[in-house]
């Protein structure tokens, strides 16, 4: 028994470690293709990105990264790919704008009503895509991929002056939250970091809990697994689906709050976009796992953070691009090899276990 578990502590560092050692490998690679030096590149990368300046920064960028992540995550567990969390997190953010800058409450009860609206807008528009997919078999990835496109139109068409918007300079957005909205900040010099960094870490702690330690996070990576098999042990396939949605969706909610409440304070035309994207990329960079996603998040911001040192430096803008690409399907192809080396060792192991109870029969035989 000792001797499994010291095999996949040592698997289990192995794939980080090859991964990482392939993603460099290839980087430099690639770098100095261009007639750059990539040694250069990476000093220049770790003096700039350990900035204290730089450090909190890559903190906030990457807190809606983590929730994006956590919300492409839940699906991810049950083998759903709920690729619309960037839509569902954009018309969440709209219309949570939309409904705080017309009500003027206590903060106690104003931020909690906000974030409360955008999960639950959030939700409603990944639980078409469940519902979708089990009533007419719909692919949650085509059906999320429209949303996606129908979310942003339903935004495009509100948010005009005169509608639910207004108009100040180029720029046309929502009406201002009150100063009851803006969420708190964590003073750090030389800039402080987003309150919303607890409830993203509060987020991953729920993640953790209810997937990893509950009857219900049980049920749901069963159905992942085997849909057959969850049936035959009393698991409703069709309510676990459309539950999994309704909670990567409220996820999803959550990922433009920290913009939101605590930087724009409106819904505009300059709105993040894409970060539902990133987190695809973070899910499978940090296997799902919630502290591997916050590594994932970390790295994507740190990345995020240095690509203009670069481009000061002379480096190609699109050098960070590919450097994130290269790191995730290194990880990805580097767990795979892993997994399928464990995979071999095992049966290797039952294959010997075998052999040596059959000669221990034959010999019994022989001795009777």
């Amino acid at each position: 028994m000792k001797k499994i578990d010291k095999n996949k502590v040592i698997l289990g560092i192995a794939a980080p470690l090859l991964a990482i050692v392939a993603a460099l490998v290839i980087t430099s690679v690639i770098i100095a293709a261009t007639g750059k030096d990539p040694f250069h590149a990476y000093q220049v990368m770790i003096d700039f990105g350990s900035k204290a300046d730089s450090q909190v920064w890559i903190v906030n960028k990457a807190t809606p990264y983590y929730l994006s992540a956590l919300a492409v995550a839940i699906g991810f567990r049950m083998n759903l790919f709920n690729i619309g969390v960037d839509g569902q997190y954009r018309i969440a953010a709209f219309f949570a704008a939309v409904v705080g800058g017309a009500l003027t409450l206590p903060g106690i009860i104003q931020i909690p009503v906000i974030i409360i609206v955008a999960m639950l807008v959030g939700a409603l528009w990944a639980g078409i895509a469940g519902v979708l997919k089990t009533t007419r078999g719909v692919s949650e990835v085509i059906s999320t991929i429209m949303l996606n496109a129908i979310g942003a139109s339903v935004i495009a068409y509100f948010l005009q002056d005169g509608r639910l918007a207004v108009k100040e300079g180029n720029l046309v957005h929502t009406t201002y939250l009150p100063a009851s909205a803006h969420f708190f900040e964590i003073p750090t010099t030389p800039k402080p970091i987003y309150g919303f960094v607890i409830v993203a870490a509060l987020a991953g702690l729920a993640y953790w809990f209810v997937l990893g330690r509950t009857r219900f996070g049980f049920d749901l990576r069963t159905v992942g697994q085997s849909e057959s098999a969850a049936q035959a042990s009393g698991v409703s396939v069709k309510r676990m689906v459309i539950t999994a949605m309704l909670l990567s969706g409220a996820m999803a909610g959550l990922v433009g709050m920290p913009t939101l409440l605590g930087v724009s304070y409106n819904y505009g035309t300059d709105f993040p976009a894409g970060i539902g994207f990133t987190g695809i990329a973070i899910a499978l960079l940090g296997r799902n796992h919630p502290i591997g996603m916050v590594a994932g998040a970390l790295l994507w911001g740190f990345l995020d953070r240095t690509s203009t040192q670069l481009e000061f430096e002379g480096y190609a803008q699109e050098v960070v691009g590919v450097i994130q690409g290269v790191i995730v399907l290194c990880v990805v192809i580097a767990y795979e090899l892993v997994r399928r080396y464990g995979l071999k060792m095992q049966q290797r192991k039952v294959g010997e276990e075998l052999a040596a109870q059959a000669r221990k029969s034959d010999k019994a035989e022989v001795s009777a």
